[in-house]
């Protein structure tokens, strides 16, 4: 615990100087452009080594209302602090990523990408799996201040293991596949490997790529000025899952085939943006309990489906109004409640997403609970 509270103090005072910076510079755009996001690139007199080193800082504030008890609870918190490396060693098709979580103190990416033919590319390591757009966008690069519940609730996250991507051109139509085996239990995982893990996804740009990538990233930034769209289809098969969502959650007392199904979209035109996720999660064969002798229900997986929508708007100042609806429901034979979440948000985007101030309010409701007010306001910096 004192670890932690040292570690914060001194993010606090990072953080403190970072903005005194920016603001006395912040008659300048350019230089901002020049300091944020930008990272400390490192590289051989040959070319053939590359590396850039960056980091981040999410800082936030939530504040809780319940509907019942008029009680309001308030936290204020770095939500993330991570360090990033990548670049590429002996040459640009022999790339590599490496991300660490400062305040958890754990690896969250450490893999290599080889492009050893034509668009064709292998992915050794640990990273994120090809799974639904929300988790695979970058926590940096969202337009709320967090993820939706589908997204907490059913994502298949990172694993260790290999993946096959890749991708051509149909016409205008861009067209990326990406094929995964991993192991099953995610990261953190300490015990011995209970089956394999399979993920297929297929995506389709219909109106050719995005400006910069802007498929996996929130909000029209580049401000398209034709219409973009992306669609995505993602099936994962975990065997023998132990943890309770699959990659995540709790260690249950038996395992379980879990099967998910993602199905989602990105549309981006002129300051204009809307996302939308489906979720279906389910066992292999309909059960999804852990029961005890006598019949009681102890455990369950975490399985049922949901939906996630959102739109916003980017004026041209930089300011941005969005809109979220998000629906979960859990099977019957679960130990969860089903969900619903409103959400409103404003963004204030400076350096774009490295460095911004977002907030939303949100209301959500629990079946069973009572209904919640909530608002969280958070600062983005990336150097």
């Amino acid at each position: 615990m004192k670890t932690n509270t040292n570690i914060n103090r001194i993010l606090s005072v990072f953080l403190i100087i970072v903005l005194c910076s920016s603001i006395s510079n912040s008659h300048a755009q350019s230089s901002l452009d020049e300091f944020f996001g930008q990272g400390y690139v490192l590289g051989s007199k040959d070319s053939n080594n590359y590396m850039k080193i960056s980091a981040r800082l999410q800082s936030r504030f939530d504040g809780t209302y319940l509907d019942d008890s008029s009680s309001f609870t308030k936290k204020y918190q770095f939500r993330r602090a991570r360090i990033k490396l990548d670049g590429f060693t002996l040459s640009p098709k022999l790339a590599y990523k490496y991300e660490y979580d400062i305040l958890n103190s754990q690896v969250l990416d450490a893999v290599l990408k080889w492009n050893f033919t034509g668009n064709f590319h292998l992915w050794i390591g640990q990273t994120k799996l090809p799974g639904n757009r929300e988790r695979v966008i970058s926590s940096q690069k969202l337009q709320f201040v967090d993820r939706s519940l589908l997204n907490s609730k059913f994502n298949i996250d990172r694993d260790q293991g290999v993946q096959l991507r890749h991708s051509f051109n149909m016409g205008d139509m861009v067209i990326r596949e990406a094929f995964s085996i991993s192991k099953g239990e995610g990261r953190k995982y300490k015990g011995p490997d209970q089956g394999r893990d399979y993920t297929a996804r297929i995506e389709l740009l219909p109106f050719g790529k995005f400006s910069s990538k802007g498929d996996y990233f929130s909000s029209d930034l580049k401000r398209e000025a034709t219409p973009k769209l992306a669609f995505g289809l993602t099936y994962d098969y975990n065997n023998n899952a132990v943890r309770e969502k699959g990659q995540r959650g709790s260690i249950l007392s038996e395992s379980r085939d879990l099967k998910a199904v993602f199905v989602d979209m990105m549309y981006k035109y002129k300051g204009i943006s809307v996302m939308a996720e489906y979720a279906n999660k389910t066992t292999s064969d309909g059960e999804a309990g852990i029961f005890d002798t006598t019949g009681n229900l102890i455990e369950s997986f975490y399985t049922g489906n949901a939906i996630n929508a959102q739109v916003g708007y980017l004026f041209k100042n930089n300011w941005e109004l969005a809109g979220r609806f998000t629906n979960v429901n859990t099977e019957n034979q679960t130990l969860n409640n089903d969900l619903r979440e409103y959400t409103i948000g404003v963004s204030k985007y400076i350096v774009g997403h490295s460095l911004k101030v977002q907030s939303d309010l949100s209301l959500l409701e629990e079946e069973t609970k009572s209904d919640k007010l909530i608002f969280r306001l958070q600062v983005e910096l990336a150097f």
